[in-house]
């Protein structure tokens, strides 16, 4: 005999969770204008970014934590890691972060709604911070002793001269979106699927984490704020429960009425049955 809540009853996405695909499309572009124009409006603050930078770098050697050279000079044993370390840093980033949003649209779109809201809220958080507080990277920073990787070996997403870079923002490293948004990516995709092998989708945050201290982009700090940042997102953000769906199953009750399932997906999108007789 072959009970209802025994397989699952239907794998395809909830397209009733799917929002408008131009709707979203625009959404995201038109979030990502204003927080490039948000970057550059911080731009200027050169002497308060250095400031800030001696400030940081100070207090994470006043509570110990573990010096940002000590992977920095892992990487710079072997040219070819710090040019692969340098290319994750420059290519994986947007692209790793847009791929997420897509195949949860279109797979998981509660998910994707869920995973949304985390990162405009994210961005927008870290965007006041790059206002309120500019921050130079440590690659920047003389006292650090670090190298500035990118310069040095390639390749680099930065100009070489940074007070006066028109493409990017070398003074908003406060917090570090590279990591938030690659916590969100591997913290997205482990509850968003079911495989065994989903906690390994957490090695990209993890290899982010090194990449960036160990090219000198960001403070250790960097990380640890952006962090409690998305810790607060997620209490606030809770993922919507998906709502109970009835369906009707090829097979009669016992008391000889039309039976029906209660379908209700789990966090990965599969939707499990249990039967019961209709009313």
């Amino acid at each position: 005999m072959m009970f209802a809540g025994s397989r699952p009853a239907d794998r395809e996405p909830d397209t009733t969770a799917r929002p408008p695909l131009v709707r979203e499309l625009l959404l995201v572009v038109g979030l990502f204008v204003i927080y490039k124009f948000g970057r550059q409006a911080a731009n200027g603050h050169v002497d308060e970014a250095f400031h800030n930078a001696g400030r940081v770098w100070n207090l994470e050697r006043a509570v110990h934590l573990p010096g940002e050279g000590a992977v920095q000079g892992l990487l710079l044993h072997d040219e070819t890691l710090i040019h692969l370390a340098n290319t994750y840093y420059a290519t994986v980033h947007f692209p790793a972060t847009l791929l997420f949003l897509g195949w949860l649209y279109w797979r998981r779109p509660r998910h994707y709604v869920w995973s949304r809201r985390i990162l405009a809220v994210l961005t927008g958080a870290a965007l006041a911070l790059h206002l309120l507080f500019p921050l130079a990277p440590p690659r920047l920073l003389a006292a650090t002793g670090l190298v500035d990787t990118g310069q040095v070996y390639g390749p680099t997403v930065y100009g070489s001269t940074p007070a006066t870079d028109s493409m990017a923002n070398q003074f908003a490293a406060m917090p570090s979106l590279h990591f938030g948004w690659a916590v969100m990516v591997g913290v997205g995709l482990v509850v968003a699927t079911r495989s065994r092998w989903r906690w390994l989708w957490l090695l990209h945050p993890a290899i982010t984490l090194l990449v960036i201290v160990g090219t000198a982009n960001h403070y250790w700090l960097d990380s640890i704020v952006v962090a409690a940042l998305l810790s607060v997102a997620f209490a606030a953000l809770r993922l919507p429960r998906a709502e109970p769906v009835r369906k009707h199953l090829p097979w009669p009750s016992t008391a000889g009425e039309p039976a029906y399932a209660v379908a209700a997906r789990d966090a990965s999108g599969r939707t499990y049955a249990s039967a019961g007789a209709g009313r």
